[in-house]
């Protein structure tokens, strides 16, 4: 039977192995480390890099908090129920070159005493938001996806791409936040069908492919030239990134209602954004054809 501190201790293992990983591809600058303490229980160790060869502003954020669930959560939750435990690891990174995405990923797990019984469960996802969609590189990265979430379930990939494309979609614009990726979340043997070994080896492995991916992701493109023109694009299709994570983010919620640290939760904010009013693109450019695959439901891996 899976325990707290083994999935603690195997997220925080995590999360130092992709901080190696980044500040060797990175080759621009080192991640600060910072440990925090939260008022009402437990803590967490950010990691944050700014202003590097690749990464404008990103960081890598471990957590392992406990205590009182406040009345929110409790509301959202639908549950009488007081006592929580959370950990998880939360990665977001900004680069600097417009052809190179932002990119996000988060594993956590979380249990909730009720009674003399323990609700646990596990969720995350990782997914890519373009500033402009390379139909290649899409491909690669839910193929990557697919392939991993295969070794676990085939039932995986199809549903958790649905979810994250349902979940990352920016109602008052009606687009997608990006090309999606798999999202899920409430993992537990009733509803997967495979053990709480397997789906806590399926966490870490969602972990443990965020370096190849994005590696190869970064590859061919740190090194594109862009124009100014390409560069004030990425500062709006930041603004899109913030939106999201402001209105309708569950993590970003949950980290605020319970205390955590406000650095560590707004960590996922771009460095830079811009708001253009009313804008409209060329029909015939770059821009448009991203704008045009901003939509749920597209298949980039074929049967």
């Amino acid at each position: 039977m899976i325990n707290k501190e083994e999935i603690s201790d195997a997220y925080q293992n995590i999360q130092s192995s992709i901080v190696q990983g980044l500040t060797a591809l990175d080759g621009g600058a080192l991640f600060e480390e910072e440990n925090w303490e939260r008022p009402g229980g437990g803590g967490g160790r950010s990691k944050v890099i700014q202003n590097g060869a690749l990464i404008e502003k990103g960081g890598v954020n471990f957590s392992a908090v406990y205590g009182k669930l406040p009345e929110t959560i409790k509301k959202a939750f639908k549950t009488d129920e007081e006592d929580f435990f959370a950990t998880g690891v939360s990665i977001v990174l900004h680069p600097h070159n417009p052809w190179v995405p932002i990119i996000h990923m988060n594993i956590r797990y979380f249990e909730m005493q009720t009674g003399d019984e323990t609700m646990q469960w596990f969720g995350g996802g990782i997914d890519v938001t373009p500033h402009y969609v390379i139909e290649k590189d899409a491909r690669f990265f839910h193929q990557h996806l697919r392939n991993t979430c295969n070794n676990y379930s085939l039932d995986f990939y199809p549903k958790f791409k649905k979810w994250a494309d349902d979940y990352f979609f920016i109602k008052h614009r009606n687009e997608t936040r990006g090309i999606g990726g798999i999202f899920y979340d409430r993992l537990t043997p009733i509803n997967t069908e495979i053990s709480w070994q397997q789906i806590f080896e399926f966490s870490k492995a969602i972990g443990n492919s965020f370096l190849p991916i994005y590696a190869e992701l970064v590859k061919e493109n740190r090194e594109k030239h862009f124009t100014l023109e390409e560069k004030q694009w990425q500062y709006q299709r930041r603004s899109r990134y913030a939106e999201f994570n402001l209105v309708y983010d569950s993590g970003t919620k949950f980290g605020l209602e319970t205390d955590g640290r406000i650095e560590s939760i707004l960590m996922s904010m771009p460095p830079m954004a811009s708001w253009v009013y009313d804008y409209k693109d060329n029909p015939q450019s770059l821009e448009a054809k991203t704008n045009s695959l901003l939509k749920k439901g597209i298949d980039w891996v074929g049967e």
